[in-house]
């Protein structure tokens, strides 16, 4: 009788998705048929795991930890964690304010880590504990589908388990984990379809996740596997187009790239091991320069230029471990592998509750063979293209004392955006001098009834009264006090990498406007020693301009044009070259303006702000000037327009 029920169930299931409205009318980015993802799905082999890992995948690894010290170090850390995981108790159902997303993920973190462990050491123990978080997981009422990431990541984290140790799971758990997937995952995915043709992160993420799901059960519901998967590769293109288009530059910022591209990944390639194929996928413009354009993005420091919301801390990135791989991009894991290798080195001191790291056992599973990495292919310099431009500059990739500026463009309502047009970051002497305040805890506005997410668009839009999300928290310009304009957009329209003076110029008008009849910046490296920043400013009436620079470093002034910045045992000069009679001053955005605002221990704003007459032109040039490097390029400094650049 229960063999019956779960038949009909399944079978109602298939029907209920078969007559589920396809949207056929809609414009595709891509357009892959039905049939062959129906024949891929009859195709594919029916034996476990084909995830990610496949038996011969196995093999290799089990191979390589006995041979390669680098996976042996990760595999013993993955293991240390795994041992740590044994006493903690399973997910809760726990929804904090509007998101289930925290358990979910600690679900994904644990699951993934014990049974890879598992499956590459045979220690019974892992397998007992990874099934009890998955049948903890399985008993939730439902994956919170109104905050469709939970329902995603949650989806990944059963239908990999359930792939990884199925041969090891009683017919009663996998009878029960399946039917969590296609009730709590796959089915809800049709019921709260939201997410399916988003511009955002959040397309690559579902469609991996509840594909996942669909794959991982191709043997028993094939028209569910080739249903789902074939939403996915025809509608994943509407985040990737814009994620990546023309060249990798990621419109969400260095800290979402590594959500939405890791997943990314991890769609293309359970495609690849479960079907054979990704259907074109890796082949989106720009999704192959991408990897360069993270590590652009990250300065010597170690840190992200984290604009829009995000962290700077960059964790590993086991996603650059497929990309080196499959595009034979070793120079790729320049950072990656010394990052990976500080994470390991805490490993102990890790915490196994939370979802951190949470993908980091797939860096084991993706990780190349190994190989010198060689000479650096990437240039020095990056001109990100895209719907939010960037451009980084650097001096060396393998100074640790190199200088790196980054500087964007773009809208501030770009998902994700903040009021942050023209900002910038500067790393020099192994320290980061210009920094960003990063993103607003999510909850703490959303609790206090505050909509971060729509109307945007508008100038009094909830998301622009958080500090942290507007330009008087940032490394750009303030005019009246006013703040940028949300529909504005900064454009690069100069970027020269040649010595001795590569340098961006952005056009952020549109930004100011009414504000301001012409805005502009230009940011440059000057005979690799020091950085030029340079505004003008043009058609204010009668408005103050303020200047600033966000910094976690002591300040001393010296004088109304000098001033010295100290942190680490390092330090930076800062100097006004024009206008003369600026007046340097530090501003204090480490207390909260509002109620809603977090704090910001230990950093201020070092600037200046100058009230122009009516109708007339500003020109700013502020020269940093590392404690390394020698003046004479700014002592001998011949201001030249920005048009002239």
């Amino acid at each position: 009788m229960a063999l019956l029920l779960r038949a009909l169930l399944g079978l109602a299931t298939v029907l209920w998705l078969l007559a589920a409205p396809a949207n056929a009318s809609a414009q595709r980015a891509q357009d892959v048929p039905l049939t062959e993802v129906q024949r891929r799905v009859q195709a594919a082999s029916p034996a476990h795991p084909r995830l990610l890992l496949t038996p011969a995948k196995l093999d290799d690894l089990k191979q390589r930890v006995r041979v390669e010290p680098e996976a042996r170090e990760l595999l013993e850390a993955l293991r240390q964690q795994a041992e740590g995981m044994l006493a903690v108790p399973p997910v809760e159902h726990i929804v904090t304010g509007r998101r289930l997303l925290t358990e979910s993920q600690k679900a994904l973190r644990r699951v993934l880590t014990l049974a890879l462990v598992y499956r590459l050491d045979g220690d019974r123990r892992f397998l007992e504990r990874a099934r009890r978080e998955m049948l903890a997981a399985a008993a939730f009422p439902g994956w919170n589908p109104s905050h469709f990431l939970d329902t995603a990541e949650m989806s990944l984290a059963l239908a990999l388990g359930y792939d990884w140790l199925f041969d090891d799971l009683s017919g009663a758990d996998r009878a029960m984990i399946r039917q969590a997937l296609l009730q709590k995952g796959i089915q809800a995915s049709f019921e709260n379809d939201f997410w399916v043709r988003i511009n955002s992160n959040w397309g690559q993420v579902c469609h991996a996740g509840i594909t996942a799901a669909a794959l991982a059960l191709l043997e028993t519901h094939p028209d569910v596997a080739a249903r789902v998967a074939h939403r996915a590769v025809n509608n994943v293109t509407y985040s990737m187009r814009p994620s990546f288009s023309p060249n990798g530059t990621y419109p969400e910022g260095p800290a979402y790239w590594e959500y939405g591209t890791s997943f990314n990944v991890i769609l293309i390639d359970e495609l690849e091991t479960a079907l054979g194929t990704d259907f074109g996928l890796s082949e989106m413009p720009g999704f192959s320069e991408t990897a360069s354009y993270i590590n652009h993005a990250t300065g010597p420091t170690g840190l992200f230029f984290h604009y829009a919301d995000g962290s700077p801390t960059r964790r590993p990135l086991p996603a650059l471990q497929w990309f080196a791989g499959r595009y034979d991009r070793p120079d790729w894991l320049r950072f990656e592998e010394p990052i990976l290798k500080s994470y390991l080195a805490t490993s102990r001191r890790v915490g196994v509750a939370g979802g951190e790291a949470r993908l980091l056992p797939l860096a084991l599973v993706w990780s190349p063979k190994r190989s010198r990495q060689g000479e650096t292919r990437m240039g020095l310099h990056w001109l990100g293209k895209g719907e939010v431009p960037a451009a980084m500059h650097r001096t060396s990739w393998t100074d640790p004392n190199a200088i790196f500026v980054g500087i964007k463009a773009g809208s501030p309502t770009a998902s994700h955006g903040q009021m942050d047009t023209g900002s910038f970051v500067l790393d020099a002497d192994g320290v980061r001098w210009a920094v960003d305040l990063g993103a607003e805890d999510y909850h703490r506005i959303e609790s206090r009834g505050m909509n971060l997410w729509t109307g945007d668009e508008l100038q009094t839009a909830d998301r622009w009264r958080v500090f942290r999300n507007n330009n008087r928290s940032h490394s750009t310009l303030v005019i009246g006090g006013q703040l940028q304009r949300a529909v504005g957009k900064g454009v690069i329209i100069k970027h020269s990498q040649d010595d001795p003076f590569p340098h961006t110029v952005v056009d952020l008008t549109s930004t100011y406007t009414p504000a301001a009849t012409r805005v502009v910046r230009g940011i440059g490296l000057l005979d690799g020693s020091e950085v030029l920043v340079q505004d003008r400013i043009e058609g204010v009436q009668g408005q103050p301009v303020r200047w600033g620079m966000v910094t976690r470093a002591a300040v001393e002034l010296r004088g109304a044009l000098e001033a010295v910045l100290r942190q680490d045992g390092k330090q930076l000069t800062l100097r006004v070259v024009r206008p003369a009679g600026a007046r340097l001053q530090l501003f204090d955005i480490a207390t909260a303006p509002a109620e809603h605002d977090s704090p910001n221990p230990g950093v201020q704003m070092i600037g200046f702000e100058v009230q122009p007459a009516a109708g007339e032109a500003l020109d700013f040039v502020v020269v940093l000037t590392p404690g390394s490097a020698a003046r004479a390029a700014a002592d001998a400094l011949r201001v030249q327009p920005l048009s002239e650049w």
